[in-house]
């Protein structure tokens, strides 16, 4: 090989970087060549999440625990609501592990800017590979909750002896549902973080915006309590979901087939429209971050 072909060899770029006029390019198959620094991300979020605290990994369980307990006392002992002969205690905690993933899934992807920009200003890789490595992170965390309160269900049922029963055709669906939820979450949080990078204030009404989901969204009430309304209420994607998790469960509720095809779909739609953004976004955003 002559000194001209090592010249030219020399020359070739490995990797280039440049910025991409096609909107509707979504650069999954970017962060699939970047899988690497995904599970690396995934060990980050895991572990940085429980750094320097006391209680490190429980309050993983703390926090849906006590707000069980808290939505058990207001909602059962104090409003008298019913929840289909289900313990009140067990309604919630079922209720808190589909919220807390759709929570979690929805924070870490609104904060993927402000939350990284030491990192993406520098060294490039794909910014989405952040936000899928935290619903990887979270869909972690989201077994570990689980398994409480399976463990709470095993409690109720064989020692407390309350007639319990799981509905093992609404299991099947579980992985459906897991992906629809990531996929709103995801989609609403990249939305949000477009917007956050310019606008601060717009994190402040989204905070307040969350508080007001978590009430109309049927996490602490069946949705039966407001049979007068079902139909509005749901219209909010998140009822369903969370109706068909508490069917799959505690077969109580109901598996409302057309909502839960129609949130679906606005989920895909919410995701492409919300990775769009981002990706529109992470273009500039370190010159306003």
């Amino acid at each position: 090989m002559d000194s001209k072909t090592n010249q030219t060899v020399e020359n070739e770029w490995t990797e280039i970087i440049s910025e991409k006029n096609n909107l509707f390019d979504l650069k999954l198959n970017e962060v699939w060549r970047y899988r690497d620094l995904v599970r690396l991300l995934v060990w980050r979020d895991f572990i940085a999440s429980y750094k320097q605290t006391i209680l490190g990994p429980a309050w993983l369980f703390i926090n849906p625990l006590l707000s069980s307990i808290l939505f058990t006392l207001i909602f059962s002992v104090v409003a008298n609501i019913g929840t289909e002969g289900v313990p009140p205690f067990l309604f919630q905690l079922c209720s808190m592990t589909c919220w807390s993933f759709f929570l979690r899934c929805l924070n870490s992807t609104q904060n993927t800017f402000g939350a990284n920009a030491g990192i993406f200003s520098k060294v490039y890789f794909p910014r989405l590979a952040v936000p899928i490595a935290g619903i990887i992170s979270n869909l972690i965390q989201f077994g570990i909750l689980l398994t409480l309160f399976l463990g709470c269900f095993l409690v109720y049922k064989f020692w407390l002896g309350y007639p319990l029963q799981m509905n093992w055709q609404g299991l099947l669906f579980l992985p459906f549902l897991l992906l629809i939820l990531a996929l709103l979450a995801t989609g609403a949080g990249a939305v949000i973080a477009s917007f956050t990078t310019k606008y601060r204030d717009f994190g402040i009404f989204v905070g307040y915006a969350t508080q007001v989901l978590l009430y109309v969204s049927s996490v602490m009430y069946p949705l039966s309590f407001f049979a007068k309304y079902q139909d509005l209420l749901l219209l909010n994607p998140i009822v369903s979901l969370i109706e068909a998790f508490r069917y799959a469960f505690l077969n109580i509720g109901g598996f409302h087939t057309i909502y839960l095809l129609y949130a679906a779909g606005l989920s895909v739609v919410l995701f492409v429209i919300g990775v769009i953004l981002f990706n529109q976004t992470e273009r500039n955003f370190i010159d306003t971050v």
